[in-house]
């Protein structure tokens, strides 16, 4: 008997999964369409508000891309076989709009984009602004573009690197 008492609610609890599951009302949602270019802030216009310095100590690296290669190449010049060490005004902007991640700070040489501030470091540099009184405002700072020395029959990678103390510890 407890047999067939067990089998009845095992039975009866698989008819009532299998009815909820047949007349779920819920549809299928659509996926966003995919951007057709990867996201990428502009350059905004108007002056810098602050221009910050580290006595050419260029300890703060910039996280870059795949997708900036050729914009950093182009930005290193012809070297040779030695690496680059090209320097450049390097305008920082908070990114408010990023889709990615909130506290963003963009980083654009002679115009052109070329990476991030890291995410760790963009909070960092977020608070110096608003110590600064400057929040939400783009600003300078100088940067160079280093790398690209041939090593064992290749070319090393670019890196730009900023002139600010470090914002990571």
């Amino acid at each position: 008997m407890e047999i067939a008492l067990t089998l009845l609610i095992i039975a009866a609890a698989a008819f009532a999964i299998r009815t909820i599951i047949k007349t779920n009302p819920a549809q299928p949602m659509a996926l966003p369409p995919m951007p057709t270019k990867p996201y990428e802030p502009a350059l905004p216009d108007g002056p810098s508000a602050l221009h910050w310095s580290d006595d050419g100590r260029y300890l703060v690296e910039v996280v870059t891309e795949s997708r900036y290669l050729p914009a950093l190449k182009e930005l290193a010049g012809e070297h040779g076989d030695q690496a680059a060490a090209v320097s450049y005004l390097a305008t920082l902007v908070p990114d408010d709009a990023n889709p990615y991640e909130s506290a963003a700070v963009a980083v654009f040489l002679a115009g052109r984009m070329v990476g991030y501030l890291s995410p760790k470091a963009s909070v960092t540099f977020r608070a110096h602004l608003k110590r600064k009184e400057v929040e939400g405002q783009i600003t300078t700072c100088d940067a160079q573009v280093r790398g690209g020395g041939k090593w064992q029959n290749s070319r090393l990678a670019y890196v730009v690197v900023l002139d600010m103390e470090p914002l990571e510890r």
